[in-house]
């Protein structure tokens, strides 16, 4: 196959078909899927069978990078294909290679929340590539190049793609497969279902579709079943199914009076057929380890919108052990002996496991479900008393509705010293980040429909506006002297918008561990989140502590102080805003850009820049820029910028600086050069005068005169400022806007020159435009795809190197730059 590099592609896929997968069907479509493989069809099967698949694949004409193609597919079958019953490998390959990786590992790339979902697999941009070649382990990846694997691939295929399963017309259930069944299920089983799902999943009830699922999942070939046989269910709700009866689904609840209430629910008309039709093609119940993985990931059944309503996100193992772990090392090595423990927002129970003193473990929950989940866990093994697990809305409920054990723990004040509330709790706000940016909307009754919402409002400000603060302002007010250990984003630490909640939780930080949110199921972005252990019985109000980092894999590799800094001075946003010029002019009339002064940490990094314009982002307050604060402005995007944002710094606040930038030439001149040739420099002719071209016509061979000389004559120090009419400045040691002559370093020298010949490339190209900026040249040789949005990389081969060249010693640059952004205290 690799002596034909110039295949075409329906020729490629007809020739894997045949030399690989010939004991098996390939003429499938798939919609827009290229490749499917399935068993051959037995007299027996019926057109039903014809779900289960062994492979989709992408395919490429040409040699392509395996994650590039693997991230196409996943748009692709998520458009597509999703409700279908998915294959055991999904893979891809071109006229070089195959790939191929089990369809389970792909299930938390479906379930990102910050995955761009929207766009068109031929045009998949880098960053969406780069998101599943960070999420997909490449030990989960088996690849086979046709020159020197052939061997090794057949065997692979004889090995992987069982053909036993050919003309079966039962599938086996298993964690590849049993979101997609519940997905098929809602399509084809649900419809027929007669009842009324709006009032179901009321707070009333809290009951879903998927409850309907689990309990038909979990029969055997008999239509029996030993699930929710427990009848000590409290005041709560539940579904179980007997088939062969007319109204097989049957609504539960018995409470503490022992008074039991049943509803019951049937198929409307044919809606049986349908049911035994759909079934008849799976194989129930599920493998008691297969079931056990269902259960433990439960929530990946509940509709997006439910689940960003509730913030449940799976809390993972490695994260729990570690927990406490830190746990003992504070509290002690006897801790779970010594202290109560209560998870008031358990889910389905994963935090509890590790612990061995189930007499001194509560867990509660908001859901029903997922009270039944964590009963039948304990009927199997999970060390928990099955009176200590209930339902329980923190955010409204009151008390008295707690087991009475536990309410005789939070008011004694002497057993309240030794309990722990040991919590991962719901994380989800009325503001999203689409709604920062003007392309969502806040998620109404998200955080603002509860009791504790209302009545803490006033107290902590706009940290009501997160579930996690309102749980941590309840049980500091009203189980005070407790012990709080929670995972939660470090906002609580940081965050300005929780500066009243830090005047009022006046708890002692023990201690505290951070970790890449990535981790968790679920969570998209790169951010840390932390394991907190707070003494709230210590009045102490929070300022730094150092945290212990460790990666994905639960390695430490760092100490990390964490800050808060809540005095209103301390930004850098105010210390910017001290130089806004609402006129922008300099003493020629015209204004030299806008600078977007982002909200002050890394996380907004991304949106500083300097345009004409306020672009797409609504940007409420850009700084006009002028000769005046031209490097003011320059500091503050070299300041933001020369640091790469990684999950660790994400939450880092930037601070207003100390004096000693001011009388720091060298540090000023780096910063204009920088600036100068970073990539958020977004200065573009085509929206007016372009003042930032740092080069006279004759260094870059211009073929016309420039309109402006601006930057160039400021660099040679032909233009110092005027000292403005007000003083600007509040710093005393230095007078209001003293100009210090340009100092240019070797680093800031080998940017300009790695620049210059970057310009000169340009201006011998036909019809160069003399006022371009960097902005310009670079769309110029890299162009722009079908949405408008620019290239990130150019055939011309010598603009691709001058490019490197430029951007390796702009990184340079930074280097210098960076140990003064500590020095100077812009960070701590």
């Amino acid at each position: 196959m690799a002596k034909n590099k110039q295949i075409r592609e329906e020729s490629l896929k007809n020739k894997i078909a045949q030399q690989f997968f010939s004991a098996f069907d390939c003429t499938d479509i798939i919609k827009r899927i290229d490749f499917a493989v399935k068993p051959k069809p037995s007299k027996e099967a019926d057109d039903d069978a014809d779900d289960n698949y062994l492979l989709w694949a992408e395919a490429k004409q040409q040699p392509t990078d395996t994650f590039q193609m693997l991230t196409q597919l996943i748009l692709t079958i998520k458009a597509d294909a999703y409700t279908l019953i998915p294959p055991k490998f999904i893979g891809c390959f071109d006229n070089e290679k195959i790939s191929f990786v089990e369809y389970h590992y792909v299930l938390p790339i479906f379930q990102l929340n910050d995955f761009n979902w929207t766009q068109t697999p031929s045009a998949v941009d880098d960053k969406t590539v780069e998101t599943v070649r960070k999420t997909l382990d490449t030990n989960h990846i088996y690849t086979f190049y046709f020159d020197t694997d052939q061997t090794e691939l057949k065997n692979f295929i004889k090995a992987n793609f069982n053909l036993t399963n050919a003309g079966l017309l039962s599938t086996l259930i298993d964690k590849n497969n049993f979101t997609h069944v519940y997905l098929s299920w809602q399509k084809k089983v649900k419809p027929h279902i007669n009842a009324d799902w709006e009032l179901l999943k009321s707070k009333e009830y809290s009951i879903y579709d998927r409850d309907f699922f689990l309990a038909e999942l979990n029969v055997d070939d008999n239509g029996t079943t030993d699930v929710h046989d427990d009848q000590t269910a409290n005041n709560n709700f539940y579904i179980t199914f007997k088939a062969n009866e007319d109204k097989p689904y049957r609504l539960k609840r018995v409470d503490s009076f022992n008074q039991e209430y049943e509803r019951t629910y049937g198929f409307k008309k044919d809606g049986l057929k349908h049911y035994a039709e759909f079934w008849k093609h799976y194989k129930r119940p599920p493998a008691n380890e297969y079931w056990n993985y269902i259960v433990e990931r439960v929530d990946l059944l509940v509709p997006q919108d439910i689940r960003e309503r509730k913030g449940a996100y799976f809390t993972p193992q490695i994260w729990v052990e570690k927990s406490q772990q830190y746990l003992a090392d504070v509290l002690g090595e006897n801790w779970q002996n010594d202290y109560y423990i209560w998870d008031c927002c358990a889910g389905t129970g994963n935090m509890e496991v590790g612990l061995t003193n189930k007499y001194n473990v509560w867990a509660s929950t908001l859901d029903q479900q997922d009270v039944d989940v964590m009963r039948e866990r304990i009927r199997n093994g999970a060390n928990l008393l099955d009176s200590h697990v209930f339902q329980f809305d923190f955010l409204n409920d009151l008390f008295t509705k707690c087991p009475q054990g536990l309410q005789d723990i939070i008011n004694d004040p002497e057993k309240r010293r030794k309990l722990v509330i040991y919590i991962n709790p719901p994380y989800a706000e009325a503001t999203t980040a689409t709604t920062v940016t003007g392309t969502g909307e806040n998620k109404a009754g998200v955080a603002t429909g509860n009791d504790i919402y209302k009545k803490y409002k006033s107290l902590i400000g706009k940290a009501s506006n997160e579930l996690f603060a309102q749980f941590f302002i309840r049980i500091y007010e009203e189980i005070p002297t407790a012990t709080l250990a929670e995972f939660s984003t470090l906002k609580i630490l940081q965050a300005s918008n929780f500066q009243d909640f830090r005047n009022v939780f006046l708890a002692k930080l023990e201690r505290v561990f951070v970790v890449p949110a990535k981790t968790f199921d679920n969570v998209g972005g790169s951010f840390p989140i932390g394991f907190f252990i707070w003494d709230t019985s210590k009045k102490e109000k929070f300022t730094s502590i150092i945290a212990d980092a460790y990666n994905a894999n639960g390695t430490f590799f760092k100490h990390k102080k964490l800050q808060a800094d809540d005095e209103t001075s301390s930004s850098l946003n105010k210390w910017i805003k001290l130089n806004y010029d609402k006129n922008g002019c300099d003493k020629n009339g015209s204004f030299l850009g806008l600078l977007d002064t982002a909200p002050p940490d890394y996380q907004n990094n991304k949106f500083v820049n300097i345009a004409q314009d306020q672009g797409a982002r609504n940007v409420r307050n850009p700084m006009r820029i002028n000769e005046l604060n031209l490097i003011k402005a320059v500091v503050y995007l070299s300041v933001r910028h020369c640091y790469k944002a990684t999950w660790l710094n994400d939450r880092d606040q930037f601070l207003n600086p100390n004096v000693g930038w001011k009388t720091d030439a060298e540090f000023q001149t780096n910063c204009l050069i920088y600036t100068l040739f970073h990539g958020q420099n977004r200065i573009t002719s085509k929206l007016g005068t372009n003042h930032w071209i740092p080069f006279t016509e004759a260094e870059v061979d211009a073929k016309e005169r420039f309109e402006s000389h601006f930057m160039s004559d400021y660099l040679a120090g032909k233009i110092v400022p005027e000292k403005p009419k007000k003083d600007l400045f509040s710093d005393a040691s230095v007078g209001a806007n003293d100009y210090l002559p340009l100092q240019f370093t070797p680093q800031a020298l080998a940017v300009m020159d790695a620049g210059r010949e970057l310009w000169r490339y340009y201006h011998a190209q036909p019809q160069a435009n003399p006022n371009a900026s960097l902005y310009d040249i670079k769309e110029h040789f890299q162009g722009r795809n079908d949405k408008g949005k620019m290239n990130s990389t150019s055939s011309d081969a010598c603009y691709t190197q001058l490019l490197a060249n430029l951007k390796a010693v702009l990184k340079a640059l930074g280097e210098q730059i960076k140990p003064k952004v500590y020095e100077y205290g812009f960070l701590k």
